[in-house]
């Protein structure tokens, strides 16, 4: 057995023909790209391994060798000396194939009709304002699609394929093996069409015969109001096209809010905190507060303790469904001046002496306790 399975690593059948394998190491390589994962050293390993796994697998004669002694290296020619063992002729088997090679029961046809294509992801990051008013977004993605020229056929124009001469369009090959143990006969997809049954002769010349093309494409994202980070929105048919035929795959967009430099949010509510001063507390003041929608007063009544939150009904976030809006939590953060002059301390002290409290001659005690009952420093 290989040190790694190739297939395994490209998420592929053991019989994936040359398509699959190329489609399934776009999507990874996409994936794992280091441009894309620069600070995962792990990314980056990966996508080494889907290299190593699609040069091996993507050519005909090492993938033959990999299959057949689990490695695609030319020196390599099995055990003793470069002969196979007892069982020459399944080292390309799983025990599946083997049961149904020993025992009948028929054997696995490759997917060689319409498939769906394949799934696109894209991360999108927003403004919170923009995630609070809805936008959209248009965005340009790389994708497979069918080619124009020839429709998807993988021919010429006013041509048409043919039937594959060695396996006289079933897609698969016999060969018959007599050995020790009885003769047995293997059956596996054709090397000479991949199991499509069918070979192109004159292929097209814009997609090279693979019926599809890579390129760009502008795809228009509406981003409903109330969205979050996390939010995955789908859009239908606009992944990569189908195979012969088969329905497009759909894109996922993921959603990311970048943080907002007045408000923090917590699910569908906006918090804010808003600098007070200790004169603003005691007597009381109308402060405007920004909100998403502009401007907007809070009153802070005499005597309001440093802790205290007002809420603003709908003034939050909408729901992304539609069901109203949340609130804005203002949070007073109080501001202690950490220096007075001497007027103001005489003031705090004759303040401190109405109050009935007693304090050193300087004032400095009753200062103390002030900025201890606003969270303030020694």
């Amino acid at each position: 057995m290989p040190e790694r399975d190739y297939y395994e690593i490209l998420g592929v059948d053991r019989n994936a023909d040359e398509e699959e394998i190329k489609k399934a190491y776009r999507k990874l390589a996409r994936k794992y790209h280091p441009d894309v994962n620069k600070d995962d050293s792990q990314a980056a390993e990966k996508f080494k391994e889907v290299q190593e796994a699609y040069e091996v697998l993507s050519d005909s004669e090492k993938r033959k060798r990999y299959d057949r002694y689990g490695t695609a290296d030319e020196t390599f020619a099995g055990f003793g000396g470069g002969q196979s063992g007892g069982f020459d002729g399944f080292s390309g088997l799983g025990f599946d194939d083997i049961f149904e090679t020993f025992f009948g029961g028929g054997f696995r046809q490759r997917r060689s009709g319409p498939r769906r294509g394949n799934d696109l992801r894209y991360d999108m990051e927003i403004t919170l304002e923009e995630a609070y008013h809805g936008v959209n977004k248009t965005i340009s993605i790389p994708r497979t699609e069918t080619c124009p020229d020839c429709k998807g056929s993988g021919t010429k124009q006013g041509s048409s394929p043919e039937t594959c001469s060695a396996c006289g369009g079933t897609g698969q090959e016999q060969f018959v093996r007599n050995t020790a143990y009885g003769r047995f006969v293997n059956v596996q997809t054709c090397s000479k069409c991949r199991g499509a049954g069918k070979n192109i002769k004159d292929p097209c010349a814009k997609c090279r015969g693979e019926g599809q093309i890579v390129q760009e494409r502008e795809v228009e994202i509406k981003i409903p109001a109330g969205v979050d980070s996390g939010t995955r929105l789908r859009v239908s048919g606009e992944g990569e096209a189908g195979y012969k035929g088969g329905p497009p795959g759909d894109l996922f967009v993921f959603i990311q809010v970048r943080s907002h430099k007045l408000f923090k949010r917590e699910g569908n509510d906006l918090i804010y905190e808003l600098p007070v001063s200790f004169t603003q507390l005691v007597l009381g003041s109308e402060v405007e507060v920004p909100t998403m929608e502009g401007q907007a007063v809070v009153n802070i009544p005499e005597g309001t303790q440093p802790d205290h939150v007002f809420r603003l009904k709908g003034k939050g976030m909408p729901h992304v469904r539609g069901f109203g809006q949340g609130d804005m939590k203002v949070k007073l953060k109080p501001i202690v001046p950490k220096r007075l002059n001497k007027e103001q301390k005489e003031a705090l002290a004759e303040f401190a002496r109405l109050c009935g409290e007693e304090i050193s001659e300087d004032g400095k005690s009753f200062i103390h306790r002030v900025r201890e009952a606003f969270g303030g420093g020694k």
